[in-house]
């Protein structure tokens, strides 16, 4: 059974930056599609950003490119996401997500198999 489980949310203010780490434990994960989601209250989940398998190809919602970095360390079973000058509307419950059977980038939530339990990012103005 596959596990994902965030860490590193937190509280920031206002242009400052936080790491989300995603660790992928259990069942044959064979370095899965992966991505990022956020929900904020009284919200829809939102795609942040994908990664493909090997890492070689990423994709952003808009309102995060050139802000977010997502990447990966396959070795390690785990998936970052690195966030900077972040604003108070990032602020939203941050989820890992994995697609085990996709090859590139995906954004719709419906594709992704297996979710983390979500860690809160929290940014004030």
């Amino acid at each position: 059974q596959v596990q994902l489980v965030e860490s590193g949310g937190g509280l920031v203010q206002a242009g400052g930056s936080l790491r989300l780490s995603c660790a992928a434990s259990g069942g044959a994960l064979n370095n899965p599609v992966m991505g990022w989601f956020r929900q904020a209250p009284g919200k829809e989940r939102e795609f942040v950003a994908s990664i493909s398998r090997s890492g070689g190809s990423t994709l952003y919602a808009d309102s995060v490119k050139g802000r977010f970095t997502i990447s990966r360390d396959n070795a390690k079973n785990m998936m970052y996401l690195q966030m900077n000058n972040l604003r108070p509307e990032d602020t939203a419950v941050y989820y890992c997500a994995l697609d085990p059977s996709s090859y590139s980038t995906r954004s719709s939530p419906n594709r992704y198999d297996y979710w983390g339990q979500g860690t809160q990012v929290t940014v004030s103005s």
